[in-house]
């Protein structure tokens, strides 16, 4: 914008000016060159706004700050606007520790998360609508109590430990915990999600498990309900403490005071610890999903448990048809050595049959050969050393000797070739040591 040359103190400007439209007006009005001034910012603007519409200094102040409430209002109409309650209006500025001071602020929706600039953009709206001279300007009779409510709720929601104190207390902020009928409605992680969440606001440590959903694993479960039956807890009871006398002259009444806020404190503590755990107690008991993972486990159990009665039916089978396959082994076995011992025994028998057989044929082919006795009737001299001789000779050999022996005399009747057969078996029999040379008297060549 070019600067105009005008001189003070300003002519008077005529009825209908406007400081958008008629700046060049301005400059035609004065051909003064005192000073080089740029026509802008808010006091130009505000003389120029009261010469227009003819308005005095306080008339104009009161109009503005008309349309200053009316623009803070249409700038929070979305964030930080909720109805004013009449009564909550007509509050006694001295009961400050029983109002709310989230919904004197109109923060009622936000509460513990409302932010610091929430709260200061809050006090100035309520600041604007409610201030006591503002309503003195409208007429209004009405006392500044509530405007006195509005400083003290913003006083206590600006200072961290007396909003934490606050907080501590504020029952607007809970949530009650759903009836059982209502968590039947298939609503259980939407109802009691909000409980633990404003029950999460007292926690010390951040951030708190979510309650999750009906996906959750076991370990995210057991997480969840062992973090809230093991809380620890922030929340204390100053707010509610009784008023301690400031006087110095009754100090004993100071300290019993201070003492009966301090019991209260902790018989409080204690209450609230009861009441958190019932809560958890009745989600358990609630949460289906804590069901569902009993009866898994209950599953697995059952499996476990007759899996390993199958394994040991499974080894009592193989047990038993171990034992039962050693038992025909030892029956087969027991047998076998039967049946051979029958056939051995048999076998020795029909062997001894034979030896005895071929004995008989030695014995007798002794007789054939005419005892070794050259011609004529042999004495009983020479038939007794014949025959002790072939006994002897029967001794020193065995069955299968025996056998051989019987074999090469059966069918022979001339008595020579008989001698002739002794007399090789005695000479086998003393090269083998088995006889000695003359032993045999009667089958000496």
């Amino acid at each position: 914008m070019a600067a105009v040359q005008i001189s003070l103190p300003l002519p008077v400007l005529p009825e209908g000016w406007s400081a958008e439209k008629d700046f060049e007006a301005v400059g035609r009005l004065t051909h003064a060159t005192d000073r080089n001034i740029e026509p802008v910012g808010p006091h130009f603007l505000a003389h120029a706004r009261r010469k227009r519409h003819k308005r005095t200094f306080s008339e104009d102040d009161r109009i503005q700050a008309q349309v200053n409430v009316k623009k803070v209002e249409d700038e929070d109409a979305g964030e930080i606007s909720e109805p004013e309650d009449p009564l909550m209006l007509q509050r006694d500025a001295k009961d400050w520790k029983g109002q709310d001071h989230y919904a004197v602020l109109g923060l009622s929706k936000y509460r513990y998360r409302a932010t610091e600039d929430q709260i200061k953009r809050a006090h100035r709206k309520k600041v604007l609508k409610h201030h006591p001279d503002k309503k003195a300007a409208a007429g209004s009779t009405e006392d500044d109590s509530f405007f006195k409510c509005i400083q003290k709720a913003t006083e206590i929601l600006l200072d961290p430990v007396k909003r934490r104190q606050f907080d501590s207390v504020d029952e607007g902020a809970d949530v009650e915990p759903p009836t059982k009928k209502e968590t039947q409605k298939g609503n259980f992680y939407k109802l009691w999600g909000r409980v633990f969440e404003s029950e999460g606001r007292f926690s010390k440590v951040q951030p708190v498990p979510k309650l999750g959903n009906d996906k959750s694993t076991k370990e995210e479960v057991e997480h969840f309900y062992n973090f809230w039956y093991n809380f620890d807890s922030w929340r204390t009871f100053e707010y509610q403490d009784e008023d301690v006398p400031d006087d110095n002259e009754n100090r004993d009444q100071k300290r019993h005071v201070e003492r009966k806020n301090q019991n209260a404190r902790r018989k409080k503590k204690t209450e609230d610890t009861a009441r958190l755990r019932r809560l958890v107690d009745d989600a358990l008991a609630l949460d289906e999903r804590i069901k569902k993972f009993r009866q898994q486990e209950h599953a697995q159990k059952n499996k476990k448990r007759l899996e390993k009665e199958a394994e040991t039916k499974r080894l009592a089978e193989e047990a038993a048809k171990a034992k039962e396959e050693e038992a025909r082994l030892k029956a087969e076995k027991e047998a076998a050595e039967k049946a051979e011992k029958a056939e051995g025994k048999k076998a020795k028998e029909a062997a001894k049959n034979a030896a005895k057989k071929n004995k008989r044929v030695v014995r007798g082919s002794v007789k054939e050969a005419n005892y070794f006795h050259a011609a004529g009737d042999a004495p009983a001299a020479q038939i007794e050393s014949a025959l002790n001789d072939v006994d002897l000779i029967i001794t020193k050999i065995d069955n299968e000797e025996l056998a051989a022996l019987t074999a090469q005399l059966n069918g022979k009747k001339d008595a020579g070739k008989i001698k002739q057969i002794f007399v090789c078996e005695v000479k086998r029999l003393v090269e083998a040591g088995k006889l000695k040379e003359g032993e045999a008297k009667s089958l000496t060549t």
